[in-house]
């Protein structure tokens, strides 16, 4: 008998949690912009607005980056890559420090982010060293 030959791709498990990262980062843009907007919406501009669009726009790089260290044929490429990802890991932790210091009032979100991002952390370090 002949085995049904499946079409579906194989990504490593660090992919995944970097597209749980960026549903998650989404959901935190939204609900801090909605509490930095408030009621008011001709007020003064919270500097910290921009905090979860540097948030969103770091969590949507690390899906192409790791897609892109692993379609590299030549190990020197993929360590680039992987020095990208590990870059935009430190710019989220960095980022989530800043957002931990802002006036926003629920900051319910963030350490939820912060555990996935330490797993993320995790499991990057054994994918890098696996290129």
């Amino acid at each position: 008998m002949k085995k049904k030959m499946s079409h579906r791709l194989h990504y490593p498990p660090l992919y995944y949690k970097a597209l749980d990262i960026l549903t998650l980062s989404r959901h935190m843009s939204y609900l801090y912009t909605e509490d930095l907007i408030g009621p008011e919406l001709h007020g003064p501009e919270h500097k910290e607005i921009y905090f979860t669009g540097d948030i969103i726009q770091q969590s949507c790089s690390l899906v192409p980056e790791i897609l892109r260290a692993e379609n590299q044929p030549y190990a020197e490429d993929k360590r680039r890559y992987a020095k990208r990802v590990k870059l935009l890991t430190k710019k989220l932790f960095y980022t989530c420090d800043r957002l931990e210091k802002s006036p926003v009032q629920s900051k319910e979100f963030l350490p939820l982010f912060r555990k996935e991002l330490r797993q993320f952390r995790k499991l990057q370090r054994t994918w890098a060293l696996m290129l």
